[in-house]
């Protein structure tokens, strides 16, 4: 329980720390305003620069593919179009539980907007119970719990793909209404850089194929960030900031990594440089994110991303690299984008509803466990229970 009267004696300080802070990144603002002019006038130059010591960096910096501080408007999406959703959700393995398993339930969603066509909303939950489910990543030193969040990013990409792909391009019919499969957070699976070979194989091969499908069935797909934190649109900033002849990080600041002549806006994050800098319905240029796994990804499917005023926030917009150069399918990525926040009163609704069907509510967690009970006394097994701990702690007397 939260002593709330020593929470209170906490927070006069903490009220003056955040007000020299909205202080010191007014500050910083201001600062990263000036330097986008800078760039705007010598863009190419900076461009060029990075590119040849991108070895050399102790930074990752996305590079900008049109001018720097280009807006676009973002015209009104279509009457008749779809949108296609897919998050999940789990049950986390525990040995405090009856039986050591996980589940992993994903939520769907279709949406048909001007067409007379009712909705998909649904969701697949499945088990994995078996040694191979939940032994056969320690040998690569992962843990089932990271595991099962693996495997669950790559059921929701292939499930969206399949019934994206399969509404769209169903035998012997030609579907040619506007359509956009969302996902919710970044495209970029910066985790998989901590893996071992063959377990990242196994995990992004899988999410490409589900990606090649939607390319070759011409449905383009973005992944919507909300309250980015990203930094990577503002480090290309630090280019004219550089003292030195050449950007040569290695070099000129090797002992200062957290401390370097070019970290002059830090900690600004890219959203709130773009709120001072769009309007409503407008997007930012768009950059080219260098992250360095991303090289396994193949070039079709790079990953690109632009800022959007969406009304409520910035939110950054990711998509692979043939939706980013395709106008008019970045423009219908973009307008339903826009569309779906409107309905969903500042959160995209196909999102937002994919993951209220996903959700595993404490009384569906509950059920789950009860029925796995009954199945387990029917097979014969005795002593079905939880841990003394669990039970111990389900039954607080406190």
């Amino acid at each position: 329980m939260l002593d709330l009267a020593k929470l209170a004696r906490q927070m006069p300080d903490m009220g003056q720390e955040i007000q020299k802070e909205a202080l010191k990144s007014s500050q910083r603002l201001e600062k990263a305003i000036q330097l986008l002019a800078i760039v705007e006038k010598d863009q190419d130059t900076f461009i060029k620069a990075q590119k040849e010591w991108s070895d050399r960096l102790l930074f990752t910096a996305a590079t900008p593919q049109e001018s720097i501080t280009k807006k676009v408007k973002i015209p009104i999406a279509p009457n008749n179009h779809s949108v296609f959703s897919a998050d999940g959700s789990q049950i986390a393995p525990s040995h405090h539980e009856i039986a050591y398993c996980y589940l992993i339930n994903i939520g769907r969603i279709m949406l048909h907007y001007g067409q007379n066509l009712h909705p998909l909303l649904d969701t697949l939950p499945e088990i994995y119970y078996k040694s191979e489910d939940l032994y056969a990543s320690r040998k690569w030193g992962i843990r089932t719990e990271e595991w099962m969040s693996y495997r669950r990013t790559v059921a929701e990409a292939e499930v969206l793909a399949e019934m994206a792909c399969t509404w769209v391009n169903p035998p012997g019919a030609h579907f040619d209404t506007p359509n956009l499969a969302m996902m919710d957070g970044s495209l970029v699976y910066w985790f998989l850089e901590t893996l071992p070979v063959e377990a990242r194989e196994e995990i992004l091969n899988p999410i490409l194929k589900a990606w090649e499908s939607l390319r070759q069935t011409k449905i383009p797909f973005v992944g919507y960030v909300s309250a980015s934190r990203s930094t990577s649109a503002i480090n290309f900033l630090r280019f004219p900031l550089c003292p030195y002849d050449n950007p040569n990080c290695m070099a000129f600041c090797g002992e200062e990594v957290d401390k370097t002549p070019c970290q002059k806006v830090e900690p600004l994050r890219d959203v709130n440089l773009w709120t001072h800098l769009l309007q409503r319905g407008e997007r930012s240029a768009i950059f080219r994110s260098n992250s360095r796994i991303l090289d396994l990804y193949g070039e079709e499917n790079h990953i690109y991303f632009c800022y959007l005023h969406v009304g409520t926030e910035i939110a950054r917009v990711e998509f692979p690299q043939w939706v980013a150069e395709n106008e008019s399918l970045l423009n219908q990525s973009l307008s339903i984008t826009l569309a779906q926040v409107d309905k969903g009163f500042g959160y995209p609704v196909a999102l937002a509803e994919a993951h209220n069907l996903a959700v595993i509510k404490g009384s569906d967690r509950t059920r789950f466990f009860a029925l796995l009970e009954e199945q387990m006394i029917k097979a014969g097994i005795k002593n079905v229970g939880v841990s003394y701990k669990e039970a111990r702690k389900r039954g607080s007397i406190a």
